[in-house]
């Protein structure tokens, strides 16, 4: 299964709580970090909350 390699590349300041928490329901705990992910709905949906703090990879 492909996997999603995402990084957090803006700051959560300002932002809701909502989107602060599907970052770290992914993973991700600071500017900079990278983490893989399993490409699935549930995780597509989590991104496409957050994709303006986010750069998002499709590995194969």
């Amino acid at each position: 299964m492909a996997k999603l390699k995402i990084t957090q590349i803006r700051s959560v300041n300002g932002e809701t709580r909502r989107q602060i928490a599907n970052l770290r329901n992914l993973g991700i705990r600071r500017m900079h970090h990278t983490v893989e992910v399993e490409d699935t709905p549930i995780h597509r949906g989590m991104v496409e909350k957050v994709h303006h703090l986010v750069k998002v990879e499709v590995i194969d």
